[in-house]
């Protein structure tokens, strides 16, 4: 199972990065713990400039916009 965190502080993009995920997680059938960090400090903890940005079992994969589905199909 992977441990995937979404930083952002829930903007529309954020809320599509989190959608995104959890599609092709399921299309995949792929289980994960997806949660969801909009706390300023924590997202800053990262070192990350722009969000959102995407984080699997503690590194950072993502960051700045939606990522392409052919690149959240790669982390699966």
């Amino acid at each position: 199972m992977k441990d995937i965190k979404v930083l952002g502080t829930g903007c529309a993009n954020c809320k599509n990065t989190v959608k995104l995920i959890e599609e092709v997680a399921g299309e995949m059938g792929e289980q994960i713990a997806l949660e969801k960090v909009e706390e300023l400090q924590k997202i800053m903890s990262y070192g990350v400039m722009a969000t959102p940005a995407v984080v699997i079992d503690g590194s950072v994969v993502h960051s700045g916009g939606v990522p392409a589905r052919s690149k959240v199909e790669g982390w699966f």
